[in-house]
């Protein structure tokens, strides 16, 4: 396959024909097959389908942490489908932010050193600094009160909102979410829908893989896998709004 022209500064993630097989004995099961979109810069994007439709399989490649069989993936202009693993592990660190459902916060260490942990891996990042930018994605999602404060010290949305600032902290290019909400109660997760609309006010690219047609309202667009194919990509017509709640 040519190479498609590189996208221009304002999309942040385009990925062309994606296919991924995996082998099951002597079938070869196909987990995505031919998928292509874009996502602009700013755009908040739910991907959303059932058990089964290629969802996390698409996740794993959008993070960087698997390879397609076929087909090709930009973030942020850079094709990552020809990197070696040293520059592949560089853009994970520092391009995407990733927003786990089980938080993965270390227990041991204080909300503040959790949202540091990415940082480490950029040398050129001075110590002094690491902390200056951890307080200030802290600040941002309203914690810098409990910066001190270790995860068992925290409710359940708290260390959401830790995980959040630790997948900002880094300023990437894309906060990639995976069923961010999926492990919170109702008014817990609208409070985690506000934030990633506000985050969406400031201008960051998040895509938001889930099941939850309710999770999807809040985004601006909406892409649908079915059976490991993309079966629609459209604006979220009646699009749900949620207020901050105190």
């Amino acid at each position: 396959m040519e190479p498609s022209a590189r996208p221009d500064p304002s999309t942040v993630l385009k990925i062309e024909r994606l296919c991924r097989d995996f082998a099951a004995g002597d079938e070869v099961v196909h987990a995505l097959r031919d998928v292509s979109f874009e996502v602009r810069r700013g755009e908040y994007v739910t991907i959303m389908g059932p058990s089964g439709s290629g969802k996390s399989t698409l996740l794993s490649l959008l993070g960087c942490l698997d390879a397609p069989t076929s087909g090709r993936y930009w973030i942020d202009g850079e094709e990552v489908g020809r990197m070696d693993p040293d520059r592949l592990a560089a853009v994970r660190n520092r391009r995407i932010g990733f927003v786990f459902q089980s938080f993965n916060l270390l227990s041991r260490v204080s909300a503040l050193e959790n949202v540091e942990l990415p940082l480490y891996y950029n040398r050129s990042i001075p110590a002094r600094r690491r902390r200056e930018m951890a307080k200030a994605a802290l600040d941002a999602v309203g914690l810098s009160h409990r910066a001190s404060h270790r995860p068992n010290q925290l409710s359940g949305g708290q260390q959401q909102r830790v995980a959040i600032a630790r997948a900002l902290v880094g300023e990437p290019a894309l906060l990639l979410a995976d069923e961010a909400t999926g492990n919170l109660d109702s008014r817990t997760s609208l409070e985690i829908l506000a934030l990633f609309r506000r985050l969406e006010e400031q201008g960051k690219t998040i895509v938001f893989v889930t099941h939850s047609p309710d999770v999807a309202r809040y985004s601006a667009r909406t892409i649908r896998l079915l059976d490991g194919r993309l079966q629609e990509d459209a604006p979220v017509a009646d699009r749900a709004f949620v207020e901050e709640i105190p």
